[in-house]
């Protein structure tokens, strides 16, 4: 790590906080409009703000409680992809209402017979003129039932390899032909749903980029999905974090059993280790240079650490934490919201327990699709063991054969 914050008062400081003095509780149209939602975006959409710009205003947002626009999918996957591929007409129209958080994004990626090996996915779009007809099924579409729009994948050209036949779209979730069906969780939350195609017909201007060129702007899509999953809180960057936790723990004096100390104690070194090393990606960015190795295992490290803080959590509750909206002994949370959002994390008359933050209860029964959701932990450590220990790739195992006969044969 190689790097300093500017000072209290550098210019680029008092630029914010003239902007925050001037707009104290600002809607997200303003911040949309002042180009700090997206900063390091090119004007007029951003500010072209170099990484050390962008920490500064993020600082300065926090110190005054201003918090940004949630459309974690519109701006943080949907939007780039719109602005490396699209057309002018399709930015204009499409990116203004993401970033003022106006029109909501889901993602329309994984199906039920596809899910880690997601090129293999069967959703057809046929071209029929000035259409595509489309017809499938996705699943585990987060947030579908709220959004106006999402991004989907589907097969166009089916008799070529998996990888090419695949094109990108901006689907209008409310086009004739499309039924949603939600899938609870064990949090009892209503936050994904299965979505069935019959015949959808969509116009081919909502197509992105070339026909067949969907696989290479999904991997931009999942690139941007894997960084922003390892951000921020424990729960894909939303919720408490672990020095949150660390802090209840003391104040209920959670350390008088030494094996609960000592259990405290490596949570809050692997939480340590994963703030250094995304200081240490953080550090390559500011210098201009590409992270290396440090940012393929941040979202490895960072879903594991998610569950451990919910895990430990709930022991520290004791027989409480079988009740949900148990806190931490001694501390009743009730002061603080870190639910991401309403769906997640139900509030006031949608929850069983209003007076108090569910996010311990909810966050444990969550946390086990931490390290499902944006690529498995088993995918993860493959990319892993193949981009960054440089490890051969593992064979596929041909049907009829023995994992052992088919590495056999591939090394002969």
């Amino acid at each position: 790590m190689d790097f300093d914050m500017p000072a209290d008062d550098d210019p680029r400081r008092l630029a914010v906080r003239a902007w925050i003095e001037a707009h104290p509780d600002p809607t997200n149209q303003q911040l949309a409009d002042s180009g700090y939602v997206v900063p390091h975006w090119p004007e007029p959409w951003g500010l072209d703000a170099d990484p050390m710009t962008q920490l500064i205003i993020s600082e300065e947002m926090a110190a005054a409680d201003i918090t940004m626009p949630h459309n974690a999918i519109g701006i943080g996957w949907a939007a780039p992809v719109i602005w490396i591929a699209g057309t002018e007409e399709q930015k204009q129209r499409y990116l203004p209402p993401i970033f003022s958080d106006e029109e909501r994004w889901c993602q329309l990626f994984s199906e039920p017979d596809s899910g880690s090996d997601l090129a293999s996915l069967a959703t057809r779009a046929v071209r029929d003129g000035d259409e595509y007809v489309i017809n499938g099924s996705k699943i585990w579409t987060s947030g579908g039932h709220s959004s106006r729009f999402g991004i989907l994948l589907a097969r166009t050209e089916p008799d070529v390899p998996k990888h090419k036949g695949i094109s990108y779209f901006i689907f209008p979730m409310d086009a004739p032909g499309v039924t949603l069906s939600p899938v609870i969780d064990m949090t009892t939350a209503h936050s994904f749903n299965q979505v069935f195609f019959d015949d959808v017909r969509i116009p081919v201007d909502m197509r992105l980029g070339d026909e067949g060129d969907g696989w290479r702007l999904a991997k931009a899509t999942l690139a941007n999905e894997r960084v922003g999953l390892s951000e921020g809180g424990v729960l894909w960057g939303s919720g408490p974090s672990a020095f949150d936790f660390l802090d209840l723990a003391r104040r209920a004096d959670a350390g008088r059993d030494p094996v609960l100390r000592d259990r405290l104690a490596q949570l809050h070194i692997n939480a340590t280790v994963l703030k250094l090393n995304q200081l240490r990606t953080l550090s390559a960015k500011l210098a201009g240079g590409t992270p290396g190795p440090e940012a393929s295992i941040q979202k490895i490290m960072a879903d594991e650490l998610g569950q451990e803080v919910m895990g430990l959590a709930k022991d520290l509750a004791g027989t409480d934490g079988m009740l949900e909206g148990s806190g931490i002994p001694g501390e009743v949370i009730s002061s603080r919201r870190w639910g991401p959002t309403e769906v997640n994390f139900p509030r006031g008359a949608d929850s069983q327990f209003p007076d108090v933050d569910p996010i311990w209860h909810y966050g444990y029964l969550f946390s086990p699709a931490l390290t499902l959701g944006g690529g498995t932990f088993a995918i993860q450590r493959n990319i892993v063991a193949e981009h960054v220990l440089g490890l051969p790739r593992e064979p596929n195992v041909e049907q009829g054969k023995t994992w052992a006969e088919t590495r056999a044969a591939s090394a002969s």
